[in-house]
């Protein structure tokens, strides 16, 4: 119940639309140029974890091989980059106030998979 709650909170609050929002906007871009359809799709993998962040966690993907880390180094170029910034500012916006605290900490979460999101999968946090 606790984490429903805090994801209501989050989308309310936590700027998780917003986020959705660029993960989309990178996914959109990924689909236009045919090549980088597998990072659109796995942008808006992101957009769904970051709409809803708490109780669930991004672990590495069982056979994810060299293939998925140049990919990765292909999709900072791209696009992590600036939604790895985005994150950043506004984890950093939302620790101003305590009761922001928790949503600051999911956005810090979310920094390593907007960099890096080939090669791992969203699964439940037990």
């Amino acid at each position: 119940m606790l984490r429903f709650v805090l994801n209501v909170l989050w989308l309310v609050f936590g700027g998780g639309i917003v986020l959705a929002l660029g993960y989309g906007v990178a996914a959109l871009i990924c689909f236009a140029l045919v090549v980088t359809i597998p990072f659109g799709v796995a942008s808006l993998r992101l957009a769904s974890y970051s709409l809803w962040p708490f109780g669930r966690t991004l672990v590495p993907k069982p056979g994810a091989g060299i293939a998925s880390g140049v990919a990765n180094l292909l999709w900072v170029l791209l696009a992590g980059w600036w939604l790895a910034l985005s994150h950043i500012v506004a984890g950093l916006a939302l620790c101003v106030t305590v009761i922001g605290i928790p949503f600051g900490v999911a956005n810090f979460k979310l920094v390593p998979a907007a960099l890096w999101p080939l090669g791992q999968e969203i699964v439940e946090s037990p």
